[in-house]
């Protein structure tokens, strides 16, 4: 067997650039508002550009993972987060910084996108424990990452943009001295290799897809916690810091979930039950909220949102790479993260509109009523289709 990529330094990639994301991201919108002085339909406006700049980042990376060599193309994304983070430390006024933002967002996309195909070619490991430890490292880079830029930002903006260059530049040393093995490559897991694969079948496109609009519209629905749900509880006179404080259950769940999920590889032989439980769990959450009383609901809907959020979203990935065909993975992963990226971009917007023309309760209840029917529909797909 040719010599893999190890996957500590696939997860050391991860963890790097999720907390240099975590820099610039969540003080997007106080740093335009407060400090550039620009309006909210503006900031608004940037951050839809940002997204839609990682969907151009995941489906690019993933058209060319499949196609050229995997150790230049994380070359070209690391160089390009550093150099534009570099140009950031000098200039983060408007409009260069809603500019470099888009960049960053293409390399995201990219990067993430690269990460994941790569996994999904590793051969010493199951491939739950690899997208689920992938998944891990995203999420503990994004703990990390939100519960330290607050206390940087109040020293310097700059300072911010210096580190997380530090950051990039040091994934981008990681990528040059580990990453050289991707050449090597062979697509695809273990199990695709005993069945190698040149195109998709009906029926198995028909999956693949219906794995992407679960994708899309779960993350539609989950980010109603990230966006609306802030207005909520302040409306109902739950300060801030108590919302922010979710945010920190959130990472901790996921950090000790997903810790509990390798363990538990083995024993769960189905990965589809692991995706319809993590859907129904998402909508039980939603349900929590439709009787939340006190603050101490909201911890107890944090807790289940975490955990249908880590059974469900790493698995999907997974599926998708070990039904698509060898030399295509990369282009649907690609396609995956960029419809992530699109649920989230659109989340807010989505869930703004419900709110307007009915309620937070009304909210709650199409969060529900769409998650049960991605599990439910997901369900029957899969039941009647042969793969």
């Amino acid at each position: 067997m040719k010599k893999e990529v190890d996957l500590k330094w696939i997860l050391s990639g991860a963890l790097l650039t999720s907390v240099g994301m975590a820099f610039i991201w969540p003080l997007t919108s106080v740093y335009l508002h407060d400090d550039l002085h620009i309006s909210l339909s503006i900031i608004g406006i940037v951050l839809f550009f940002n997204s839609f700049a990682s969907i151009i980042g995941s489906i690019a990376a993933g058209f060319c993972f499949d196609r050229y060599d995997p150790y230049s193309l994380f070359l070209v994304g690391g160089i390009e987060a550093v150099a534009t983070l570099t140009l950031l430390i000098f200039f983060h006024g408007w409009p260069f910084y809603p500019l470099a933002l888009f960049l960053l967002g293409i390399g995201n996309g990219w990067n993430k996108t690269l990460v994941n195909a790569l996994g999904a070619t590793l051969h010493q490991y199951d491939g739950r424990f690899v997208f689920n430890m992938i998944y891990f490292a995203n999420n503990l880079g994004m703990v990390i990452g939100t519960a330290i830029v607050g206390f940087i930002y109040s020293f310097s903006i700059s300072l911010l943009f210096v580190i997380a260059t530090i950051l990039y530049f040091i994934y981008l040393l990681v990528t040059i001295l580990t990453y050289a093995p991707s050449r090597n490559r062979t697509q695809g897991t273990t199990e695709k290799q005993a069945t190698p694969k040149t195109k998709l079948t009906k029926d198995t496109r028909l999956i693949v897809n219906s794995f992407l609009l679960v994708l899309f519209f779960a993350w539609i629905m989950y980010n109603q916690w990230v966006s609306n749900l802030s207005v909520y509880m302040t409306g109902m006179g739950i300060p801030l810091s108590r919302y922010s404080l979710l945010w920190t259950v959130n990472g901790i769940c996921i950090v000790v979930s997903q810790l509990l999920l390798v363990r538990l590889t083995e024993k769960i032989k189905n990965v589809m039950y692991q995706i319809y439980f993590g859907l129904v769990m998402l909508a039980l959450s939603f349900v929590l909220l439709l009787f939340a009383k006190d603050y101490s609901y909201y911890i107890i809907a944090m807790v289940v949102l975490s955990l249908g959020e880590t059974t469900a979203f790493p698995a999907i990935p997974l599926m998708i790479s070990q039904l698509t065909p060898n030399n295509q993975t990369g282009h649907y992963l690609g396609l995956a993260n960029s419809f992530i990226s699109a649920g989230q971009a659109l989340g807010p917007l989505i869930g703004g509109l419900i709110i307007d023309f009915g309620s937070y309760p009304v909210l709650f209840i199409v969060a529900i009523i769409t998650n049960l029917i991605l599990a439910g529909g997901l369900a029957t797909i899969w039941k009647t289709k042969k793969i």
